[in-house]
């Protein structure tokens, strides 16, 4: 299995704020766009997930800005399995100014895998093992990635 490398975004002008930087509620988008791209890279895409009866709520999410990201700047949106569990999944996530390679926002999110018809926790080890796997074996990665 081979390491997700990041997504890679140019901002919107509509992103700005009046000040002409990009307005800090974008950012959870990013991390969402970033989520989606990941899946996309496994081969296992939202739009399977979902037809295999599985919602993925948001349970959490924060932003930590370290640096000003301005229309025209190009960043790599880098999102990190923090920690898997059969029902549960967290994210850190890593945006890079392209250009001078600094940190600009670091953030987390927290999901559940959640059955789309009866709204109920789902165990993924138990219900859908394929997506388990998967998600385990990305976590392994990416937890040797980090050390």
């Amino acid at each position: 299995m081979e390491h997700y490398a990041g997504y890679v975004r140019k901002p919107f002008y509509y992103e700005t704020d009046k000040m002409g930087i990009i307005h800090h509620s974008n950012y959870i988008r990013w991390f969402e766009e970033a989520r989606v791209d990941l899946l996309d890279f496994l081969d296992y895409s939202f739009d399977k997930i979902e037809a295999d009866g599985i919602i993925v709520p948001v349970l959490g999410v924060s932003a930590a800005y370290k640096e000003m990201v301005r229309f025209g700047d190009e960043v790599l949106i880098r999102p990190f399995i923090n920690k898997y569990t059969s029902t549960r999944l967290h994210f850190d996530y890593v945006i890079t100014n392209q250009a001078t390679g600094k940190i600009v926002t670091t953030g987390t999110s927290e999901h559940c895998f959640m059955s789309s018809e009866t709204k109920r926790l789902v165990h993924l080890k138990k219900q859908h093992p394929e997506l388990h796997a998967l998600f385990q074996a990305y976590d392994a990665l990416d937890q040797e990635m980090r050390n």
